[in-house]
């Protein structure tokens, strides 16, 4: 469901949270679409032979979750990503479920932006951290 909530509408701390499943098409899909095709992520027998012993996600693909639940559910359709910062913490497997919580840090009252707290999770250990800029839609 695409929706939006205006700037004047969000508080500090406030938060979204959902949930996806990553799965080989997804890791297939994002390797096709941006041109990764490191080994780590598509070739069992290579990655057996890493420090994560089996194929892991991309972490890109991790955090264009985040920018999904940002560009279509909180704050929403119509909302600008400023900047983006991102720490990779754990690697993520397929079929592991990440949890994305996207949490208002602060309003930038005088830009009508906001600092987005952005995290990733596998069963409760997180996955993925950073601090994220927007604009969220304006009412008119």
């Amino acid at each position: 469901m695409v929706k939006k909530i205006y700037f004047n509408n969000l508080k500090e701390n406030q938060f979204y949270t959902d949930s996806v499943k990553v799965t080989d098409t997804n890791i297939k899909k994002f390797a096709s679409a941006s041109g990764d095709n490191n080994p780590i992520h598509l070739n069992e027998e290579f990655a057996k032979k890493t420090i994560f012993k089996s194929r892991i996600a991309h972490g890109m693909l991790i955090a264009s979750f985040i920018s999904s639940v940002i560009g279509n559910k909180f704050p929403g359709n119509g909302t600008i990503y400023v900047s983006q910062n991102l720490k990779f913490k754990r690697p993520v497997k397929i079929n592991d479920v990440v949890k994305i919580k996207i949490t208002v840090e602060k309003k930038i009252i005088k830009k009508k932006w906001c600092q987005l707290n952005t995290s990733c999770f596998v069963k409760n250990k997180i996955v993925l951290e950073g601090t994220a800029v927007v604009i969220p839609p304006q009412k008119n």
